[in-house]
């Protein structure tokens, strides 16, 4: 009688597993594609603001590369990097033309402090990225043609070291 007792549980237990099994793989099933489509449309929107004419993109997953369209012509690149600053990981979509002077970027995420180093992420920042040669990706206080933000100096220069960095580790794609 208690070989019979010991066998319910486990068999109840194993129903249990391969319901729960069941539903997970039906709900990954109905939601995948619908994720996915909303990925691609969040970076669209994102390269689209670094590239005003974009009708399309095309993403390289070997070397991270995304290539903006505009009627079948490539504008340039775009590209993430990743930079540490004061409240974490900074994560930037980097634009980057073909004349290799920088598109812009977008702050994709940051848990800079709010008020101070979270300003990286308003346009008044943002925009003086736009239309900059690679070579003066620096600080004005070091020569370059990026003014900081009074209170944030870890922030902005972890932005700008990131760009920099990533800009120069992606260049041999324009060769």
């Amino acid at each position: 009688m208690t070989q019979k007792n010991g066998f319910l549980p486990v068999l109840f237990l194993t129903a249990v597993v391969f319901v729960s099994v069941v539903a997970l793989i039906a709900t990954d099933a109905i939601t995948r594609e619908p994720i996915a489509a909303a990925r691609r449309a969040a970076i669209y929107r994102r390269l689209q603001s670094l590239f005003p004419t974009m009708d399309d993109f095309a993403y390289d997953e070997e070397s991270g590369l995304y290539t903006p369209f505009s009627e079948g012509d490539p504008l340039g690149l775009a590209f993430m990097a990743y930079t540490r600053g004061f409240g974490g990981t900074i994560a930037i979509l980097v634009g980057l033309a073909a004349d290799r002077t920088l598109r812009g970027i977008e702050i994709v995420s940051h848990r800079e402090t709010p008020g101070l180093g979270a300003r990286i992420a308003e346009p008044a920042f943002r925009d003086l990225f736009i239309g900059i040669e690679i070579d003066d990706i620096a600080l004005s206080r070091d020569g370059g043609a990026i003014d900081g933000i009074t209170a944030a100096t870890i922030s902005v220069e972890a932005v700008v070291e990131g760009v920099r960095e990533a800009v120069s580790a992606r260049l041999k794609h324009f060769e």
